[in-house]
């Protein structure tokens, strides 16, 4: 049992490194914003 024990803890430890290394990233590199256009190609826009 103790191997089982040391396993999950292992686990867990690495689990929350990596979602709060996500989470550090997401918030603090946003991305920034810009509208893009692009020409669909045989669609005609009827004015």
């Amino acid at each position: 049992m103790p191997t089982l024990f040391r396993f999950l803890t292992i686990v867990g430890v690495l689990a929350a490194m990596l979602y709060g290394g996500s989470y550090f990233l997401a918030s603090q590199f946003e991305p920034v914003q810009e509208e893009t256009s692009k020409v669909v190609p045989g669609v005609k826009i009827r004015r």
